[in-house]
């Protein structure tokens, strides 16, 4: 208790600190109020406005935040007089998000904050470093074992599926040519998961994907994708005959082999095009690449672009084209998105097109809130 009555102090001085800072508008007055804590919160900032109204801030402080507990409490209503504010030593890109989505300010004691009263005040800062330890997440979304089990919850087939950890475990093992994970990976990650509001709960111990947009976000932003080895071919096989050549990958590498990157969206949702053939090929099977593509490893000048990945999971649930169509399979949407995101020159603009075309649109049919 003395240690949050502590930070809640701090919190408080640093709102003032903020709000100073602000030119137009009066001395704030912010303080412990007993209506404030009559409305859950701990503090009220009165904002002197030059028309000569007040902003009415109330401040909810926060020693460690979950995101879990503060999609429940969001979701209460407040009077509409008054702006919430979320205050905490540290508040997490996650965190800030869902302030967003629900109209909520927050703060942190390094000074990063979005405070915005609609017509009278919006200070927006970031990039200050963390004045206070932060707990490590529970599980590493970057890893492959970790990379996994969020393919399997974002891919569009499973959207709105309904999981147990056993039967998580189970399909990803089902899938190939991706290896299983155990299910203490899958309880680690999917705790970490509920603890930042991605998933629900739901009756009889199942779970569900709630929030497609967010996971995959956080997803892209820890990504790794200089772990995949990047290999630079040349070919002289063009047109019809290339892509005749790629499709015989598919059952020579029994699934180890996919259009990646630009190339698969070129398919999924075509936006940026550029000259070379982007692929993912096992390991195991380059050289069975090699012979059907008459590819040749080159230092520059290449028309292929072919990634060896770290992990088999991402050739899991690819898109194998329409029926009648023979070609060379897909990546899935969302590695395909992940990839373009971190794959350097226009990859950046046409993941953001992807997410637009492809995955946005198919969350809003199916009744997703992004």
């Amino acid at each position: 208790m003395k240690q949050h009555a502590e930070i809640e102090r701090s919190l408080i001085e640093k709102l003032r600190s903020l709000l100073s800072d602000v030119e137009g508008i009066g001395r704030p007055k912010v303080e412990l109020t007993r209506q404030a804590r009559d409305e859950g919160f701990d503090a009220v900032a009165n904002i002197p406005l030059p028309n000569g109204k007040q902003a009415v801030l109330y401040i909810e402080c926060k020693t460690e935040p979950r995101p879990s507990l503060f999609e429940v409490r969001a979701a209460k209503e407040l009077p509409k007089s008054v702006t919430p504010v979320l205050a905490a030593p540290v508040v997490s890109p996650r965190m800030a998000e869902l302030c967003r989505r629900h109209g909520w300010g927050w703060y942190d004691l390094a000074g990063n904050c979005q405070l915005r009263v609609p017509g009278a005040i919006h200070i927006e800062r970031t990039g200050f470093a963390s004045v206070h330890h932060r707990p490590p997440p529970r599980a590493n979304l970057s890893t492959p074992h970790a990379a996994r089990v969020i393919r399997a919850l974002l891919v569009l087939e499973n959207l709105g599926q309904k999981w147990t950890q056993s039967s998580l475990m189970n399909h990803i093992g089902s899938v190939p040519p991706q290896a299983p994970v155990s299910i203490g990976l899958v309880n680690k990650v999917i705790r970490h998961l509920k603890d930042e509001a991605f998933i629900e709960d739901l009756p009889g111990g199942e779970f569900q994907l709630r929030d497609p947009s967010g996971l995959l976000a956080a997803w892209r932003n820890v990504y790794r994708f200089d772990r995949h080895e990047r290999r630079a071919y040349f070919t002289l096989l063009q047109g019809k005959k290339m892509r005749e050549a790629l499709a015989r990958l598919d059952s020579d590498t029994g699934g180890f082999a996919a259009y990646a990157a630009f190339s698969a969206a070129e398919f999924q949702a075509p936006h940026v095009r550029q000259p070379k053939t982007w692929l993912y090929v096992g390991a195991q099977e380059i050289s069975t690449f090699e012979e059907q593509a008459e590819a040749k490893q080159v230092d520059s000048g290449e028309n292929l672009v072919v990634l060896i990945p770290d992990d088999d999971g991402v050739f899991y649930m690819g898109d194998g084209g329409t029926v009648g169509e023979a070609r060379l399979g897909c990546t899935n949407i969302v590695q395909t998105y992940v990839d373009l995101y971190h794959c350097g020159s226009r990859g950046e603009e046409a993941a953001e097109a992807l997410l637009e075309q492809r995955l946005k649109s198919e969350w809003k049919r199916r009744g997703v809130n992004v």
